[in-house]
């Protein structure tokens, strides 16, 4: 189900969104073909009914023993303990049917946090790299925790404070009219309405305090940051004062913000305080006017002082619920949000998985464009054969890396056709189409986990025996063996604890793993210094050899070999042909071999970096 639009009520109101918000959860909570989670919800909305039935009936058993005690000592004694058994026995009815209510609706809530976590993590996964590009990913990820707590919080206190009061109120109210009469049923009703009715209102006036308190917390707590981060500045400049001032101007305006805050907590609280005291005042005069009529007995005076006492007691934290649980419907309804992403690219509902092939790559007039006002490729038209290398280069900005975005179906072609064995890629799905794929990119991230883990990664589930015959052939294997803990070894967050070279070969061992037919090497190499590139390129001979490949490069030395080289120019083929042919021409390519030559006789007089000649030993 689509979430709705983002919506912002104004205050005092409720914003539109929180009901389309409790209507997407709905399903989560009464799932279809799940009849032992509706079974669950059944016997836990019974179990909450029976805890508000023993609630509303202690002060029935509380009032008749008052009524007992209050004739004269001449009660029976068995009577007396009959009551209070009763009594005790409905105390402990009232905390058993409340836990078995959560005992069973336990299972309920978690499946539906982790139903929805789910589907927004999967659904996030399927949505565009435009998608990605365009958001924090640390922003998605709060935005599923927040979700998902606001979901816990929302059936936590909704269900179980607010919902379970609402129904005390009304049985409450028929009690008292079905004893009494309407009148002590109307004067509890208004009560309880005008306490909740007050309480929300200033609540809601309450809430601009909080928001700027929260504000001008965050900017100070930024600018202290700020300022620490760079305190060899502040020291150049003598600016200690001056950045003393900055922080004190936020933390007076917090200041301010928090005693209104506070003063608006007490009005609060006296306004709730008076509300009561005026219902019990009447209530009680009433009844007490009773007893003196002879209507109503002295337990009937305790009984309905004790019913809005019971009453009062579970709203007095309203104000905090009220606003915890709208922070937690904009929670959720940011989280539903991101399921109402469209996806830029989908499979058809009937796509096929891309047919067996050699791995035949093909892009015919292929035209893209990230925004219409900028047009990336413009008519790119080439093929690769099967066991054919085929290089890409060219200046940055030429539309390279678009290619191998384009291969990997992270984008849709604007114009034209990209085929594999020739089959359109959009006509099949695209887990197939990246299956029949291997990466060496540019920029190697690793996962946080351990070397075994990122080499498997390219085939989950892969035993120690298929990832370590990947790392020989990737040439990591006797590096790995020389780290205390081997292929335990944890790499740190991206990798970080490895070098750029081994973080490559990493690279290379997980694409190995995955035995794809068409190999894609996007500037793999391009962050490493010359010598330790030569080291990675010969594995990356190794790996590719007999199979289809691209290269996309930027050092122009990587792809002599190469079968075929095309030259790629603001979106253009400019060249093609051998690096013999391209040389011969004089044209581009040569032009940018010169350079290259130039740039790299400055940088081999430097000398081989100790990473590259462990590479090279390795």
């Amino acid at each position: 189900m689509a979430p709705p639009p983002s919506r912002t009520a104004p205050p005092g109101q409720q914003a539109p969104g929180d009901l389309n918000t409790l209507r997407t959860l709905a399903p989560y909570l009464w799932p279809q073909g799940e009849p032992v989670m509706r079974v669950r919800v059944v016997i836990a909305l019974s179990m909450l009914a029976m805890a508000k039935v023993a609630t509303v009936y202690v002060p029935i058993l509380y009032k008749q023993a008052v009524d007992l005690v209050s004739g004269g000592p001449g009660f029976a004694a068995s009577a007396l303990i009959a009551l209070v058994i009763a009594y005790g026995l409905v105390r402990v009815a009232q905390q058993a049917f409340a836990e078995l209510r959560e005992f069973f609706f336990a299972r309920v809530a978690q499946r539906a946090i982790r139903k929805v976590a789910l589907k927004t993590f999967r659904h996030l996964h399927a949505l565009s790299l435009r998608f990605h590009l365009d958001r924090q990913t640390g922003g998605l990820s709060r935005a599923i925790e927040r979700g998902t707590k606001g979901i816990e919080f929302l059936l936590n206190f909704m269900l179980f404070n607010i919902l379970p009061t609402m129904l005390e109120i009304v049985l409450v109210c028929g009690i008292l009219w079905y004893l009494f009469d309407v009148w002590y049923a109307l004067v509890t009703f208004v009560t309880i309405a005008g306490y909740i009715a007050f309480t929300m209102s200033v609540t809601e006036w309450r809430l601009k305090h909080r928001r700027e308190m929260n504000a001008q917390d965050q900017k100070a707590n930024t600018r202290a940051i700020d300022s620490l981060l760079n305190y060899e500045t502040v020291k150049y400049f003598g600016n200690e004062e001056h950045e003393a001032r900055r922080y004190d101007s936020s933390l007076e305006r917090y200041e301010d913000a928090a005693v209104r805050s506070r003063t608006s907590l007490s009005l609060l609280n006296i306004g709730q305080g008076a509300i009561i005291a005026v219902g019990l005042t009447g209530i009680m005069t009433m009844a007490g006017l009773g007893v003196q009529a002879g209507t109503m007995t002295t337990g009937d005076f305790v009984l309905v002082n004790t019913y809005l006492m019971q009453l009062y007691l579970p709203l007095n934290f309203l104000g905090f619920v009220y606003r915890e649980i709208k922070q937690s419907l904009a929670d959720m309804e940011a989280m539903f949000r991101l399921l109402g992403e469209s996806r830029e690219i989908a499979d058809a509902p009937d796509a096929p998985a891309l047919p067996a092939g050699p791995g035949r790559v093909e892009f015919d007039d292929v035209r893209f464009a990230y925004r219409e006002d900028r047009q990336i490729l413009k008519g790119v038209s080439f093929a690769v054969e099967p066991g054919e290398t085929v290089a890409i280069v060219g200046p940055s900005g030429a539309g390279k890396s678009t290619i191998s975005r384009l291969l990997f179906r992270f984008y849709d072609a604007t114009g034209g056709a990209v085929r594999i064995d020739g089959t359109d890629i959009r006509e099949v799905t695209q887990a197939s189409v990246r299956a029949a794929l291997g990466i060496v990119p540019q920029d190697t991230v690793l996962f946080n986990d351990t070397i075994f883990y990122n080499i498997a990664y390219g085939k989950p589930g892969a035993g120690p025996a298929e990832v370590e015959a990947a790392a020989r052939h990737a040439r990591i294997h006797d590096f790995v063996m020389g780290l205390p803990d081997g292929y335990q070894t944890m790499v740190g967050e991206r990798g970080l604890k490895l070098s750029g070279g081994e973080k490559q070969r990493v690279a290379i061992a997980r694409t190995i793993l995955k035995d794809p037919r068409i190999f894609l090497f996007d500037e793999a190499t391009s962050a490493l210094d010359s010598h330790t590139e030569k080291a990675i390129q010969r594995s990356l001979r190794e790996v590719s050899r007999d199979r289809t490949t691209l290269v996309i490069a930027h050092r122009l030395s990587t792809v002599v070999d190469a079968d075929q080289i095309l030259v790629l120019e603001a979106g253009r083929i400019v060249e093609r042909g051998s690096y013999a042919e391209l040389m011969a021409r004089d044209g581009v390519f040569a032009a940018m071999w010169r350079r290259q030559q130039e740039i790299g006789a400055e940088n081999d007089e430097r000398g081989p970096t100790a990473e590259a000649l462990a590479l090279s030993a390795g």
